[in-house]
């Protein structure tokens, strides 16, 4: 039996790998995107006079449309089907990241405006992204091979500080910080046309065989989440209730909470971390591009490897509860090391201790294989939406209070608190709110 399982194995085909080789792609080049304004952030300010308060908002408008577009984005999916919003998501966030370049025409007051407005639309287009992935994750992929894959496609977002943040140092210290907005909108687009041709569901996808469809669908993937539908279920679309039921779930309360805080870390290092490096430790921003790598390289082993631990931990004790919770709370205990910058002073260890801090970070991002665990088959949208709405509040809480931390004590000690006290908050909701991990089950309306 065993040989006749080897051989099964062989012949079944791999195209789930190449789908979230894909995800793991339009992943990076959506956080870059994201991070094209705080590796800009020190040249623009300088240019236009603003001060800490004033970014802190510019860094935080990404993040009001981001939340508020969320259970929109993720009602979408669910109308319409993940391949094609998330297709119009990527050219339309891709076109307003390189206008943000344009902003340097403009008088400081105007410009502070039009780059507010622009970073806003950025969000709007972005919020179906991660819903999307999620929702994607479950229909191609197993149980038992979910983690890894969610950790993969979300440790994207450490592999783009890797290879964008000295490439956009690069460029803003060679060209000028609008060059940065220029070339990185213009890799999107590429990005959005590359996924029209790649991404398809797993009955219509012209490589897959008989035999990796059966293992995934045998496994748990929900291969029909975006299969048609007949016209009145199609337009009803997922209810008000399936909200009311998920925000009143104790168990997703307490995974809303932890996304929460993990984010927070998430946007410190999106936002401030290349001006701390600059202001607080000296650097130029071609050094802070650079130095920036290794905190980032080491979140994206932390993301793998946390992946890689949970499923692992999944094949050996069936408890998915177990599986999530000892990543993520392990994790984020060992990312609280942020704090012990405030208490050296040689770059060297600065960095070992933002590196091994990120690299805790990544092994317990594991909120989206969390999401692909839990989510109702029939709102799987609506609830990597609410999931991401949550989650990504710290996108606007984040940059403001650091903002007004700098403004008010002039250091960056107090910041690395914060951060590192959020850390704390999402291991103890973990551990004493979310309870068991497993599937919502809605009740009908």
């Amino acid at each position: 039996m065993s040989a006749i399982a080897t051989a099964t194995a062989a012949r079944r085909s791999r195209v789930r790998l190449l789908i979230v080789t894909m995800l793991f792609l339009v992943t990076t080049v959506n956080y870059a995107d994201r991070a094209t304004l705080s590796i800009a952030g020190s040249a623009l300010s300088k240019e236009l006079h603003l001060d800490p308060i004033v970014m802190g908002y510019v860094f935080s408008a990404f993040g009001w449309s981001y939340v508020i577009a969320q259970v929109p984005g993720g009602w979408l999916l669910d109308r319409f089907g993940s391949k094609w919003v998330y297709a119009v998501s990527i050219l339309i966030w891709s076109a307003f990241t390189a206008m943000q370049g344009l902003v340097g025409f403009l008088a400081a007051g105007t410009a502070v405006i039009v780059l507010f407005a622009l970073r806003l639309m950025v969000g709007f287009a972005e919020a179906p992204s991660f819903p999307a992935n999620a929702r994607i994750v479950a229909a191609w992929f197993p149980g038992n091979e979910r983690g890894t894959a969610s950790a993969f496609f979300n440790s994207g977002q450490y592999f783009a500080t890797v290879i964008f943040a000295p490439l956009m140092g690069w460029i803003a210290h060679e060209y000028g910080w609008r060059h940065v907005f220029y070339v990185m909108g213009a890799l999107g687009i590429v990005m959005g046309i590359a996924w029209i041709k790649t991404i398809h569901d797993p009955k219509d996808h012209p490589g897959i065989n008989e035999a990796e469809f059966d293992y995934i669908k045998d496994g748990g993937a929900l291969v029909d989440m975006d299969a048609a539908k007949d016209t009145k279920a199609s337009n009803s679309g997922p209810q008000w209730s399936h909200i009311r039921q998920l925000l009143g779930n104790r168990m997703m309360l307490g995974v809303y909470i932890g996304q929460y805080c993990i984010n927070t870390l998430t946007y410190f290092f999106l936002t401030w971390f290349p001006v701390y490096l600059v202001k607080e430790r000296g650097l130029t921003i071609l050094q802070a591009g650079f130095v920036a790598t290794l905190p980032a390289l080491c979140g994206f082993i932390g993301g793998v490897l946390g992946g890689v631990i949970s499923d692992t931990i999944l094949r050996r004790t069936g408890s998915l509860t177990m599986a999530r919770k000892i990543p993520i709370v392990g994790g984020m205990l060992l990312s609280m090391v942020i704090i012990a910058c405030n208490y050296v002073d040689g770059q060297a260890l600065v960095v070992g201790f933002m590196a091994l801090a990120f690299f805790g970070k990544g092994i317990g991002a594991l909120g989206w294989a969390v999401v692909s665990d839990t989510s109702p088959k029939e709102a799987g949208g609506v609830s990597g939406g609410l999931f991401n709405m949550f989650g990504n509040l710290s996108s606007i809480t984040t940059p403001i209070v650091i903002g007004y931390i700098l403004a008010g004590t002039g250091s960056f000690n107090g910041a690395l608190v914060f951060v590192g006290a959020n850390a704390l908050v999402a291991a103890i909701a973990y551990l004493f709110i979310v309870g068991e991990i497993k599937r919502v089950q809605l009740k009908a309306a």
